[in-house]
């Protein structure tokens, strides 16, 4: 792929991670939204006196985004055991963690829990130097972490979460406005149990996606909603002294 292609997906990453719209951009640029989608499709062009443009947009500037480009990594899809120790040992650094994977702005950080502007810049100066995200000026971050990101399944922090999360949020009533509790037992194929896992995965990031373009609406328009999923080859455990010997189960389906 060609240096100039990497530039503009790198700025289509940038836009899309700060919320910004093609229809958004073209106003802050007094540009039609077709003329910036021509400009960021494949084989569009993009003068520089544009980028500087959008860099301003994007409270950047060219500098900052050359030097990403040339230091272009592989997103980071866990952290170590040593890392992930790190973060469940301080309370406020792993709540500023969930919530930059929830891509929160800073200020909805310290206006929405007892954290001091102090504790906060703390915490993704922590988060920046784990590699989770990428700090920018005025507490702006990047997130550095792939889509398919997640805590390791038998690691601190989920340990954390099945302790003194999960008995808490399984503990309501999931009847309100807008909630929904569903438990779905069957027998798929393992290639389909993939497939299904993955379109999971895409629902969390739709969840992800529609936070950011909800940032734009007045704070009492927004509740605050937490999605949990699951899936695994798993029984009732409460069920199995009922489930017949798998050589009686297929002697009796004949």
């Amino acid at each position: 792929m060609s240096s100039t292609q990497t530039l503009i997906d790198l700025i289509k990453s940038e836009l899309k991670q700060s919320g910004v719209s093609y229809a958004q951009l073209a106003k802050e640029l007094d540009l039609s939204e077709s003329s910036v989608k021509r400009m960021f499709a494949v084989g569009g062009e993009m003068p520089l006196s544009r980028i500087d443009e959008i860099c301003r947009v994007l409270r950047t500037d060219f500098a900052e985004l050359s030097q990403r480009l040339a230091q272009a990594q592989p997103l980071r899809r866990e952290l170590t055991l040593q890392q992930e120790r790190e973060v469940v040992a301080d309370e406020k650094l792993l709540l500023t963690a969930i919530c930059c994977l929830s891509q929160w702005t800073f200020e909805q950080i310290v206006s929405t829990y007892r954290m001091s502007e102090a504790d906060a810049t703390r915490a993704l100066a922590q988060l920046d130097r784990l590699g989770i995200i990428e700090l920018r000026p005025l507490n702006r971050y990047r997130l550095q972490v792939a889509k398919t990101f997640r805590w390791r399944p038998q690691g601190p922090v989920m340990s954390f979460f099945r302790d003194h999360v999960m008995q808490d949020f399984f503990g309501g009533g999931f009847d309100g406005d807008a909630e929904l509790l569903m438990l779905v037992h069957g027998q798929l194929s393992p290639g389909m149990a993939r497939e299904l896992r993955d379109r999971l995965q895409r629902v969390a990031e739709d969840f992800s996606r529609q936070h950011l373009l909800d940032q734009k609406l007045p704070e009492q328009e927004k509740r605050q909603f937490t999605l949990v999923m699951g899936m695994r080859c798993w029984l009732f455990e409460r069920f199995k002294h009922l489930q017949r010997p798998a050589g009686v189960a297929k002697a009796l389906k004949r």
